[in-house]
């Protein structure tokens, strides 16, 4: 059997963008989550915050998902064609520009406490094994 009839068995490797509107918590978790699958992944925000929220930091660190190179970005200033899927993290993102593949419709933990982001996160890994196995 030639062995790339093989790879067919492992996870495809997807390029993901997730967006939403602050890049601070729910893209920033699912940029990190989605990496760490062996995915190509990032996030942006429509209006980027000025810093990831600490607490998204702690779930993807409590995961043993690495956080170095995580940081808001702004959505102008990526190349989304570039990328297989455009995610919408559920935030009512309007981006008349950009092509919206999914809306995950999660609700935006900011200000949470850190249960509330942990559950996010486990629903941010859920959906994206679901997309690696369609």
């Amino acid at each position: 059997m030639p062995l790339v009839h093989m790879s067919l068995l492992h996870t495809h490797v997807m390029r993901l963008l997730f967006v939403c509107v602050g890049n601070s918590c729910r893209s920033q978790m699912a940029e990190g989550i989605a990496r760490s699958l062996g995915h190509v992944a990032a996030s942006a925000g429509t209006h980027p915050s000025s810093e990831v929220s600490p607490n998204a930091i702690k779930v993807l660190e409590s995961k043993g998902i690495s956080t170095k190179g995580l940081h808001p970005k702004l959505i102008d200033d990526i190349d989304w064609q570039s990328f297989d899927m455009v995610i919408s993290m559920g935030c009512g993102v309007s981006c008349p520009m950009i092509r919206i593949d999914q809306d995950w419709g999660l609700d935006d933990p900011v200000g949470q406490p850190l249960e509330v982001f942990e559950a996010c996160a486990n629903v941010i890994e859920e959906q994206i094994n679901n997309l690696s196995h369609h």
